[in-house]
């Protein structure tokens, strides 16, 4: 009882990271399932069967704070449940280790991106008028479906690196479109895992657990991505890239635990620096359209006059 307990808290925190980051319910979730023994196949299956209701949960919401760009959401949801269910199909036999190191890589190279143009120049000098386009959105979508499903998770690691780093999209937008359309990957993933599994092997305790956690956090989670700054929000999911697939590499090729060390140091200064200087940003922003505002009806009253 105890532990179903502590996955339901995980689950909890885990959507409230991914509802506010776009990213990390899978990652989190099936880490927690991996050490406790349960094989790789079993717990992406049971990570995805629970984002069934996690993602409807959690795009509602989003969609209720106005969140969800439908064009995009449209163009990565179906190629991303195809890829998922190509992924879940496979995971069994086809091993993805090898591209771990690469993925991980080019995850981390967006990561920095990300973190740097929202620390620079915040979310006017990011956001165009141009749409995405197809030929964009849907390999994205496959590709992360696939990923996701054989990785136990990564629908968020790379579609919002992605889309952030297009500059298109406003980050609250990139954050509830990708959870929005994550609900047709977790079902792609589900139906290739029940075919290949088969729902005995299945824990539907820890779904359970993992699904009540989520379905908690989630609106949670959607209001808090719409009332925190965009340029604070870039600068969190950068930092939050960089992070995350530093340790993957490190892992990969086995980097001595005084190395580590200073790696995680060194990107944790940048990371808080980054989000300071955004902050820093943000307050200057505010005052200066407060001063505009105050200045407005002065600037008026001659003209009133004349």
């Amino acid at each position: 009882m105890r532990k179903l307990l502590v996955l339901g808290v995980v689950g909890l925190l885990a959507q409230l990271v991914d509802g506010s980051l776009g990213m990390a319910y899978g990652v989190t979730s099936t880490t927690l399932l991996l050490t406790a023994g349960i094989a790789p196949a079993t717990a992406s299956a049971a990570v995805h069967l629970a984002e069934i209701g996690t993602t409807l949960a959690s795009g509602a919401a989003h969609w209720r704070f106005g969140n969800v760009d439908w064009r995009t959401v449209s163009r990565i949801a179906v190629p991303g449940a195809i890829g998922a269910f190509a992924g879940a199909t496979f995971l069994s036999s086809v091993s993805t280790e090898a591209a771990t190191p690469w993925m991980a890589g080019i995850l981390l190279a967006l990561g920095a991106y990300v973190l740097l143009r929202f620390t620079a120049k915040g979310p006017r000098a990011t956001v165009t008028d141009r749409p995405l386009r197809n030929r964009f959105l849907i390999p994205l979508g496959g590709f992360g479906g696939f990923i996701d499903a054989t990785g136990g998770g990564g629908w968020g690691p790379v579609a919002t690196p992605a889309l952030l780093a297009s500059g298109k999209m406003e980050p609250r937008k990139v954050i509830g479109s990708v959870d929005t359309s994550e609900f047709l990957v977790a079902i792609g993933a589900s139906a290739g895992f029940i075919l290949g599994l088969g729902t005995q092997s299945i824990p539907m305790a820890v779904v359970l657990a993992l699904l009540i956690g989520g379905l908690i956090a989630a609106p949670i989670a959607a209001w808090l991505v719409r009332v925190i700054p965009p340029r604070m929000l870039g600068a969190a999911v950068g930092g939050l890239i960089v992070l995350t697939n530093l340790r993957t590499l490190f892992n990969e090729f086995e980097v001595a635990s005084g190395a580590r060390l200073a790696g995680y140091v060194i990107v944790t200064v940048v990371w808080a620096s980054a989000i300071a200087i955004a902050l820093r940003a943000v307050r200057a922003e505010r005052s200066a359209a407060r001063r505009e505002a105050e200045s407005s009806p002065a600037e008026q009253e001659p003209s009133l006059a004349a």
